[in-house]
């Protein structure tokens, strides 16, 4: 993991109340103070206050905030505070959430609909692997990040590291792409996508932000760099790299079958139940929406609506709520800072 310290560049120093407001946050956090409150009027410098907080405590940094918007301002504002360090942003990525629902009087089925952001689908991946990966991490976020994602330890498990001088056979690496959840594009890839040309692997990460390139001549990997999408971008070269999966969600493949399984049970259980309650028409969508997802994990290592199957895939007991970025700063930072915004 990276360890590079806080560093807080600003062309003001702290003033009036500020420098008194920081001592004694910083003393409440460092004391382990179960909450500490900051009050001030809007202007009042608390975003400068908090930052110079974070300078003293040197912890990774999870700020909330009630809204896309505001918690954009903190992220502008946070990210020109510590330009070397890795901050980033983090809100739900749906520009449109239609749920499926059934209407039983007219016998319409409407299926569930959604348009994920791709933009914002990218800063997600860049900040989830940012606080598996670096200790110098600040995620501003909206309350997207108490809803449920993927397990971070399943996340982070099924990434896999590669150094120059392995013995990694192009076929096995492309096949770890796949299950990985990445696609091969041979003509134009894109993030989350990758393509093989003359023996190296051009991998577009998840968040869009780099492109690793991996050289393999005689099923041994000669040279490992990474480049932004950029044209005439500078590439850096390195010994080793992580490659992190392409979707938040995914299956553990040594206990899939097991998973699919419970799903099955469940379904069988649902199905006797509507059944019983003479709703044979909402049995009959349960079972081929439920069978077509079940395939689709089984081939692909994912569907649409996975999320929904996540207690069965991560081996989560009945009423046990599903992970969410706090898990993942959890998982990495077990003292990480939060702040929420009012």
């Amino acid at each position: 993991m990276h360890r590079i310290p806080f560093k807080l560049k600003a062309p003001f120093q702290p003033t009036g109340d500020q420098p008194e407001a920081i001592r004694k946050l910083t003393e409440s956090v460092t004391a382990g103070a179960w909450h500490t409150t900051l009050v001030g009027v809007t202007g009042s410098g608390k975003t400068f206050t908090l930052a110079n907080v974070v300078e003293h405590i040197q912890r990774p940094t999870l700020v909330i905030s009630h809204n896309k918007t505001l918690a954009a301002q903190l992220y502008q504002e946070l990210k020109e505070f510590f330009p070397e360090n890795s901050v980033h942003y983090f809100v739900s990525y749906y520009d449109y959430y239609q749920p499926e629902a059934y209407i039983p009087q007219t016998d319409t089925y409407i299926e569930k609909d959604a348009k994920i952001n791709d933009l914002i689908d990218s800063l997600r991946h860049a900040a989830t692997a940012s606080v598996l990966t670096r200790s110098d991490t600040i995620i501003v976020a909206s309350v997207s990040c108490i809803y449920g994602l993927g397990n971070p330890e399943a996340y982070e498990n099924a990434s896999i590291e590669i150094g120059a001088g392995e013995r990694v056979p192009p076929r096995a690496l492309a096949k770890k792409l796949t299950a990985l959840q990445y696609q091969r594009n041979a003509v134009d890839p894109r993030r989350g996508e990758f393509r093989v040309r003359g023996g190296i692997f051009e991998i577009h990460t998840p968040s869009g932000e780099e492109i690793i390139d991996i050289e393999i001549e005689k099923d041994t990997v000669r040279s490992i760099s990474m480049r932004r999408p950029e044209l005439d971008a500078p590439r850096s070269t390195f010994h080793a790299t992580r490659i992190f999966p392409g979707k938040h969600f995914v299956p553990p493949q040594e206990k899939l079958e097991i998973a699919l399984e419970n799903i099955k049970d469940e379904l069988h259980e649902r199905l006797a139940y509507l059944k019983k309650e003479g709703k044979l028409v909402e049995a009959q969508r349960l079972e081929e929406r439920t069978n077509y997802d079940i395939e689709m994990i089984r081939t692909m290592g994912y569907a649409p609506g996975i999320e929904n199957y996540s207690r069965h895939l991560d081996f989560r007991r009945s009423g046990e709520p599903p992970s969410t970025l706090i898990d993942y700063f959890r998982r990495a930072h077990p003292h990480f800072l939060p702040i929420i915004d009012e």
